[in-house]
């Protein structure tokens, strides 16, 4: 049981095992504020959850969990996020499939290939280069939640939703209660009712987030943490990441003493909305993001600033411009 080793930031340090070799940015080098240096006990994770029918990324989020101060926060990027390519999808979400390489190569080399590619994109976007990854499985989250014994959540409306294609069916009532493994996973895939506009990206990330509040809810409990080696190794089985049981097991103990309602908060990328070639996406805004990442996501000794990010903006001409690069 021991935390993991800070990977050396890619390009940083070529012949040291631990860094990211091979590595290259497409127009651009690291972040600067990632050369100023890591706050002692800080930490950040990628995690992603892939659709099952396209193999792209329909959940993305940001941890940066600061371990002396016992606060976890977490950014939401939307998947329709526009980001500077010459791939023909501009969004964020096709990021990891695009890279994953041959199929030829083992599935743990692909996963990791395409989560390579999407830390580089994230840290674009939020000048933080993710230290680890984890790429989820929709089914980790309902063994999970069995493990647990069930979790409680607050339903927050008749769900209803049948993709024959994906042989997926949600039917979900409202309400207070506690939710098995099969029903967390209809919940926090549920994107819209039968014959119902959809609520977009945005709706699905609030429960999706809110879920995970009450997952870590329950984790965070004495009696839980006590499973933890179970949970942990049910945890690894479902997922692929650069972590470790002993990683997990020593980062659960550092949580120990954590009050969800205030030490954890999620956010989600402010946005606003722009059609290109026929197709919706989002451009983040700057500022606010700037305020988030600022407030408990940075894990560098220097503030992030605009020059560290890289994004798309529409010009007041008409097309699109990247703010830096």
């Amino acid at each position: 049981i021991q935390l993991p080793q800070v990977p050396n930031l890619p390009g940083s340090d070529p012949d040291s095992s631990q860094s990211e070799s091979g590595i290259t940015f497409d127009g651009a080098e690291l972040p600067e504020v990632t050369k100023s240096g890591r706050k002692p006990g800080y930490y950040t994770f990628l995690v992603a959850g892939q659709d099952v029918v396209s193999g792209g990324t329909d959940t993305i989020l940001l941890f940066t969990f600061d371990t002396q101060n016992k606060t976890l926060n977490a950014v939401s990027i939307l998947r329709d996020t526009m980001i500077n390519t010459s791939a023909s999808s501009k969004r964020i979400n096709s990021v990891y499939a695009r890279n994953r390489g041959s199929s030829d190569l083992p599935e743990a080399e692909r996963v990791e290939k395409g989560m390579t590619a999407l830390k580089q994109e994230v840290s674009k976007l939020t000048g933080i280069y993710p230290n680890y990854y984890v790429m989820v499985q929709w089914q980790a989250i309902g063994e999970l939640v069995d493990a647990l014994g069930g979790v409680y959540f607050d339903v927050p409306f008749d769900m209803n939703y049948d993709d024959p294609y994906q042989d997926l069916h949600i039917h979900q009532e409202a309400g207070y209660r506690k939710l098995s493994g099969e029903d967390a996973m209809e919940v926090i895939r549920w994107r819209k009712n039968n014959g119902e506009p959809s609520p977009g990206d945005v709706g699905r990330i609030q429960i999706q987030q809110d879920f995970l509040s009450a997952v870590l809810d329950k984790c965070l409990q004495p009696a839980t943490l006590l499973k933890a080696p179970a949970l942990a190794q049910v945890f690894l089985n479902n997922v692929t990441t650069d972590l470790t049981v002993g990683n997990i097991l020593a980062f659960a103990q550092l949580a120990i003493g954590m009050d969800p309602e205030s030490d954890v908060k999620f956010s989600t990328m402010p946005y606003t909305g722009v059609m290109y070639d026929r197709a919706s996406l989002v451009l983040p805004v700057e500022k606010e993001l700037l305020e988030i990442l600022n407030s408990g996501m940075n894990p560098y000794v220097d503030q992030i600033q605009s020059s560290d990010l890289q994004l798309m903006y529409k010009k007041s001409g008409g097309g699109y411009g990247v703010t830096t690069g």
